[in-house]
């Protein structure tokens, strides 16, 4: 192998030829044509946006009011308190998402914090039994 290259000159798996973090050459170009413009092009997108440009007026308000990246839901949930009670939990989603409080993406989500929560209970559980046996084997 030479330079990560195989004998047929193909580049090893997981190589793909270029260094960790270096960036693509366009990328570079562009920041090099932009650099010490910033200034200058923000102002030009505040005058398009003041004087009605819609394009300059979504770039501006998505800088100064970003749409948010998640939302937060409400409806009610049993409290979790055993692995057991995670069924109940699943449960009160799948109400939630029937009677329109969540959308099935809110409620995949959620669900996903379920089963994680689960697991760590089953832990939990399985630790403190195996800390018990441990206990009375000594």
């Amino acid at each position: 192998m030479k330079n990560g290259r195989n004998t047929a000159g193909q580049f090893s798996t997981g190589n793909s030829g270029r260094p960790r973090g270096s960036r693509n050459k366009t990328t570079l170009a562009i920041e090099s044509l932009l650099q010490g413009q910033a200034e200058a092009l923000t102002q030009t997108a505040i005058k398009k946006a003041l004087e009605g440009d819609s394009i300059g007026l979504r770039l501006c308000m998505d800088r100064i009011a970003p749409p948010p990246k998640d939302a937060s839901i409400t409806f009610s949930m049993p409290n979790m308190h055993n692995a057991l009670d995670a069924a109940a939990a699943a449960g009160s989603v799948l109400r939630a998402v029937s009677e329109g409080e969540l959308t099935p993406i809110e409620a995949t989500r959620v669900m996903g914090l379920i089963d994680s929560f689960r697991r760590t209970l089953e832990l939990t559980e399985i630790e403190e039994r195996l800390r018990v046996l441990e206990a009375a084997s000594n």
